[in-house]
């Protein structure tokens, strides 16, 4: 593990933490200034819808910043949110059993990250091939399935997983609280976490020390599969509807948030703090904008200036600490 750490570049650094503090100074300022622009924001309904919608973001973004860490892109999340979904609609209107539906579809999204995994890892494709293509095969089966149509007609309990209430807060807040920890977790404490950034710093300085790269590298996008299926999964349940084009371009917007958080586009290093405020920080710009009736194109152009800000931030930010080594 010593060999290993040499090439790792962890997330407790001076220049880290400085991005991180100032990302939530953003933060702050944001929701102060949005709090004296409409009294409806900063009340405790207002709260938890942002919370919510935020959740489903960080499970996918949880996912997204093994990948990246990695030195990879899983650019077919979206693809697998709407595949996951439609496959558990299907299997609820068979008769499967509530659990036993939410249980295959989450395996689903598993399964599909395997694929990925598979063709990167097994025939050294470049990860943005694979994915590109992936995301048109998944979204193009949920089409052909579905014929372009919705699946709908679930039992009642169904609805519980997007949008049920646990006290004063919702599953899918739970859920995105839990996979927090889980990843904190891996990252922190595990080899896991260790070896996936790893890869992203010296994949053959790995290979060299005898770990199976081709294993880890797989298991990497198993993960972002499985948080794709959950996701799927919440969100067929909170529309009560298994939607073939769920999903759509969601991945731009998760990997503006983890670019934004201050994981290398280089692979090598995550900053899963970052990745949390980047999530919340986004959804109070879109839940802002459209509490100030702020048109939904403006926040397609919001995310596209984060997208390329946050890129060519994390560009000069590995330039530099490249210049420093």
């Amino acid at each position: 593990m010593k060999i290993i750490n040499r090439f790792v570049r962890n997330d407790e650094g001076v220049d880290r933490s400085f991005a991180q503090a100032f990302l939530f100074f953003v933060l702050i300022l944001l929701v102060a200034f949005l709090t004296s622009k409409s009294p409806f924001f900063f009340t405790w309904n207002n709260i938890r819808n942002i919370l919510d919608n935020t959740s489903l973001q960080l499970i996918l973004a949880i996912g997204m910043t093994f990948v990246i860490s990695s030195g990879g892109i899983d650019l077919s999340i979206g693809s697998v949110v709407a595949l996951s979904g439609i496959a558990i609609g299907l299997m609820l209107n068979a008769g499967v059993p509530i659990i036993v539906a939410a249980m295959m579809g989450v395996l689903l999204g598993g399964v599909l990250g395997a694929f990925n995994g598979f063709l990167i890892s097994e025939f050294k494709i470049a990860s943005f091939v694979v994915t590109i293509g992936s995301m048109s095969l998944y979204r193009g089966i949920s089409l052909v399935i579905t014929k372009g149509q919705p699946i709908y007609g679930f039992p009642s309990g169904f609805t519980f997983f997007g949008k049920g209430n646990l006290g004063e807060i919702n599953p899918p807040i739970v859920i995105a609280t839990l996979m927090v920890i889980l990843a904190f977790l891996l990252f922190k404490y595990t080899k896991y976490g260790q070896y996936t950034l790893s890869i992203g710093g010296n994949e053959e300085a790995l290979r060299r020390v005898g770990v199976n790269i081709k294993f880890y590298k797989s298991s990497i996008y198993v993960f972002s599969g499985i948080c794709a299926g959950i996701v799927g999964l919440i969100l067929t349940s909170r529309l009560n509807a298994a939607e073939p084009n769920a999903g759509f371009m969601l991945e731009t917007n998760i990997i503006a948030a983890v670019i934004l958080g201050g994981t290398s586009m280089n692979g090598g290093r995550a900053s899963l703090s970052g990745t949390v405020i980047a999530c919340i920080l986004l959804s109070v710009v879109r839940n802002g904008l459209t509490i100030m009736s702020i048109s939904s194109y403006y926040q397609q152009l919001f995310i596209g200036f984060i997208i390329l800000l946050s890129v060519s931030i994390s560009e000069i930010r590995q330039r530099r600490q490249l210049q420093i080594n």
